[in-house]
């Protein structure tokens, strides 16, 4: 009798690329010429990516932001890369591997359908890291878990939606607090194309903005184009900010992109970011596209400098 293959535990390139903002491209390239990643192989022979080398991963993408070459971080210790970081001013408050062991904690809290524990567990990390941190280094990255977890069928559908609301309350909640003290420019129109359900992005994009002392106003998802427009020029908004999920049919992302574009005053920049965008950059000129959460409030503050706002 054939027993069912047992998917192996890990990401798969396209959820490190979606979490780390590392192309599939390096990640091959790093693999042939530095040794690392070392990725397992399924039975289908699909690289798969043990969530410590994410971990290590996402250290060096942080550093590479920073300035730092591929090539001196390779070889490093995690513990190391942490080191370089805190150095920098851009370190999480632990060591690789106890993020690691942090996020997977969550995970299996999910996986247990506990909603007050990871509520719990959520905002104690929310209070300790701050905001930011707090969707860089829990949200983001555990967002890319969960969904690799729900294709391994570790992780149901109800527990997928439990995290997806606690985190979008939290989230919530977190804005609010700190929107009545962000009212300068620019000035954030947030939204999602038709048939673009997923909220989160949008919630977390607003998150990275609102620390930035930036107004955002959000209509929610599914917004039509036309409409996207009319509140633009309505509200006399700076910016346009669309997030799209790994789901959304990049074609479709790109021409919506291209037709918003043509339709907006030129006054009126327009960013787009989210999983669905990961290989768009060099093919949408005139807009903004974001790999990673990270580029926001340095985005920000470019659009200060060249507005002649100081932050």
């Amino acid at each position: 009798m054939n027993t069912p293959d047992i998917p192996m535990a890990g990401l798969s390139i396209a959820a490190v690329e979606r979490d780390t903002g590392l192309a599939k491209d390096t990640l091959r390239v790093w693999e042939r010429r530095y040794g690392f990643p070392a990725p397992a192989r399924d039975a289908r022979g699909e690289r798969v990516y043990p969530a410590e080398q994410v971990d290590k991963l996402r250290l060096i993408r942080r550093l590479i932001d920073q300035g730092m070459r591929p090539a001196r971080l390779i070889d490093l210790a995690p513990d190391a890369l942490t080191r370089m970081l805190e150095e920098l001013g851009g370190a999480p408050a632990c060591t690789a591997s106890e993020h690691g062991a942090r996020l997977e904690s969550l995970l299996e809290l999910v996986r247990l359908h506990q909603p007050e524990a990871l509520r719990d567990g959520l905002q104690q990390l929310l209070m300790k890291m701050g905001l930011q941190p707090f969707v860089i280094d829990i949200v983001a990255p555990l967002c890319t878990r969960i969904g690799e977890a729900w294709l391994r069928g570790y992780v149901d559908v109800p527990a997928e939606h439990l995290y997806t609301e606690q985190v979008k309350g939290i989230l919530r909640t977190a804005i609010g607090v700190r929107s009545t003290a962000a009212r300068g420019r620019p000035a954030v129109l947030l939204t999602t194309f038709p048939e673009e359900q997923h909220a989160l992005g949008l919630l977390m994009v607003e998150a990275m903005l609102t620390p930035e002392g930036t107004c955002c106003v959000s209509l929610g998802v599914q917004t039509p184009l036309d409409d996207i427009c009319s509140a633009a020029a309505a509200g006399h908004y700076d910016i346009v900010a669309v997030s799209f999920s790994s789901a959304y049919p990049l074609r479709h992302a790109i021409d919506g992109l291209r037709s918003l574009r043509a339709s907006l005053p030129p006054t009126v920049e327009l960013w787009a970011g989210g999983a669905g965008l990961r290989t768009a950059g060099r093919k949408l000129p005139g807009i903004q596209v974001f790999t990673s959460l990270e580029g926001i409030p340095a985005a920000v503050n470019e659009w200060r400098k060249a507005a002649g706002i100081q932050p």
